[in-house]
């Protein structure tokens, strides 16, 4: 298989209404402040994995993202085998690509490239 998971899930993505309530509360959580604190995104780095508050989403549900070494492979691969794209693969800033897609159920999952 192509762009095999190379590091399990490396990111969460949590939904949030409301970025300063949630943000204190992941901040008590983790026991840390967050490594990017802006107003359209607070991420924190815990146990290897980062954790990421974006506002404005559907909080139904956080969204997991696999790493992978190749993006584009592994986004074809799932599609073919009958996911439904979400988001294209997009560069997200420096060298990080990522994209969504949703299984037959609508649970959607993410992919990202470093």
């Amino acid at each position: 298989m192509s762009g095999t998971p190379t590091g399990g899930i490396k990111i969460v993505l949590h939904p949030v209404s409301d970025l300063a309530a949630a943000k204190a509360v992941y901040t008590a959580l983790l026991g840390a402040e967050p490594s990017a604190d802006s107003e359209y995104y607070v991420g924190y780095d815990a146990g290897g994995q980062h954790i990421g508050l974006v506002p404005g989403g559907d909080a139904s549900a956080p969204v997991a993202y696999w790493a992978v070494d190749d993006i584009k492979a592994k986004f074809a691969e799932v599609t073919a085998a009958g996911a439904t794209v979400t988001q294209e693969p997009q560069n997200v800033g420096g060298s990080r690509v990522v994209a969504t897609f949703a299984d037959p159920d609508g649970n959607v999952l993410g992919l990202v490239q470093d």
